[in-house]
């Protein structure tokens, strides 16, 4: 059953604690740093219920005839693949920015557990049935599911027991409802979220076969002992006339500190198992990474149209080599979109039965999106041209005694007034060139996986076995040489 979005809001007003800029916050709803993105999120909700966006947001349930969010539907075909994209498209276009921790891209790590559950069984089968009863729950309670991947690890050339075990998450007792764990985790949208599944970093865990940093749950954001402090978000430092995206799409992440928190049973997935942890780490983004490398298709979107509205209203996009870059803003967009578009058709079963994208195509497909943006992201602030970084604010703008001057200066033509320059050079601003703009970077190359391990996951799933294959015949080597070694 989808929820509302004043439903959404109402969720989360549970007295969880929240720390920002110093202060402690009553009501993430409508704190300025949070009820922007809080909002983007109760809008998701209300467009699965609106009848001009219902279709694209949600499906009938066979079995039961309710409508549940397309976000949280398991893939079993390609169309859902292509109704997914469909209604990340809409988010994306509804909420005028990016916004990347909205749940659909999350949820897609438990479907990895899913494929899982032969692992999970060694443990106990006890946790094989708690992923199916979470992600049934997912599907039909509509909770905004994020992810608590990485932990503050402290000393990486030292294992866990050699330093504060707390830098890392672990367990340090059961009780008869469950177990008690300790530490902390990094995660963006965790203060406002209903919930999140919890793993082991990449980072190692320990060696032991039954190491307590080997675990993973999903986690009630409203639990006993929770507490999140969070970064200074970008929303309310400057009027959203100046910085448009900052105050609307911020995502803030929080360092949620687990104060000896109780995991009922019936929420651990894994636990005291390497494998199950190993396991997770390597699966971890085979579903999740498809909505992510979408938005960094959106988000190209955002650059090519900011580039190219620049040049327009400047009467230079006729000129060979400002089409030089705009061809190459698109051959990376197009690049981006054709790696969305192969995995989705050379679709893999998967071990658990479901319908996961090519893997080798989307973990490539990453690889360029995020490698290439950085220059990309470059080649848009050229042909933005030095006006984003020195164009006055909207209130100068406005000032009686100055606004003659800009209008003067900043109006090109009757069809490009000054205030339409003003809005335009002020939202390439915030996408290219301000404080948001260099966040947004970094979390889009770090939010999954660091770099070395994308490649990585390129590496293992990659079919080496073709080019092995063609260079022995052409090469006409002896069937002495063997691949396996």
């Amino acid at each position: 059953m989808i929820r509302t979005g004043d439903e959404y809001r109402e969720s989360i007003r549970d007295g969880r604690q929240v720390w920002v800029d110093g202060e402690k916050v009553d009501d993430v709803t409508r704190h300025p740093m949070f009820k922007p993105i809080v909002d983007v999120r109760a809008r998701i909700h209300d467009l699965a219920h609106e009848e001009a966006t219902q279709a694209r947001m949600t499906y009938q349930d066979a079995e039961t005839g309710e409508l549940n969010a397309v976000a949280n539907k398991l893939p079993r075909t390609r169309q859902d693949w292509h109704d997914k994209r469909a209604a990340v498209e809409l988010v994306q276009r509804a909420a005028g920015g990016v916004a990347t921790r909205v749940g659909d891209e999350t949820v897609g790590e438990m479907w990895s557990l899913y494929d899982g559950q032969d692992v999970l069984n060694e443990v106990d089968p006890r946790f094989s049935e708690n992923i199916r009863r979470h992600i049934a729950r997912a599907v039909t309670a509509d909770p905004f599911h994020v992810s608590a991947n990485t932990d503050p690890k402290g000393d990486r050339s030292k294992a866990p027991k050699d330093q504060d075990p707390d830098m890392l998450l672990h367990v340090v007792r059961e009780t008869d409802n469950g177990i008690v764990v300790r530490g902390a985790k990094y995660e963006t949208a965790a203060a406002y979220a209903n919930q999140a599944f919890t793993k082991p970093t990449i980072a190692n865990w320990g060696n032991d076969a039954m190491s307590d940093y080997a675990v993973g749950f999903v986690l009630d954001m409203g639990a006993p002992g929770l507490k999140f402090v969070c970064r200074n978000g970008f929303a309310g430092r400057a009027p959203a006339s100046d910085y448009p995206l900052a105050n609307r799409v911020d995502e803030v992440e929080s360092l949620v500190i687990f104060d000896d928190v109780e995991i009922p049973w019936e929420d651990v997935l894994f636990y005291q198992h390497t494998r199950a942890a190993s396991f997770i780490r390597a699966t971890l983004h085979r579903y999740s990474a498809f909505p992510f490398v979408q938005r960094t298709l959106h988000l190209a979107d955002l650059m090519i149209g900011a580039a190219l509205w620049n040049v327009k209203q400047t009467g230079l996009e006729k000129q060979p080599a400002v089409q030089e870059k705009l061809a190459q803003l698109a051959c990376y967009r197009e690049s981006v979109n054709a790696h969305l578009t192969a995995a989705i058709a050379m679709a893999e079963p998967s071990p658990g039965g479901l319908l996961m994208p090519n893997q080798s195509l989307l973990y490539t497909g990453r690889v360029v999106a995020l490698s290439q943006l950085p220059v990309m992201m470059h080649t848009a602030r050229e042909l933005c041209g030095g006006q984003i970084c020195i164009t006055p604010d909207a209130a100068t703008f406005a000032d009686p005694e100055v606004a003659p001057w800009l209008e003067k200066y900043y109006t090109v033509n009757e069809n490009w007034v000054a205030e339409d320059r003003r809005r335009l050079l002020a939202f390439a601003r915030d996408l290219l060139n301000s404080d948001y703009a260099g966040h947004r970077l970094t979390f889009q190359l770090f939010a999954q996986s660091p770099p070395f391990a994308q490649l990585g996951a390129v590496y293992r799933n990659f079919d080496f076995n073709g080019p092995l294959d063609l260079v022995k015949a052409a090469a006409e080597l002896s069937d002495k040489v063997d691949a396996s070694r």
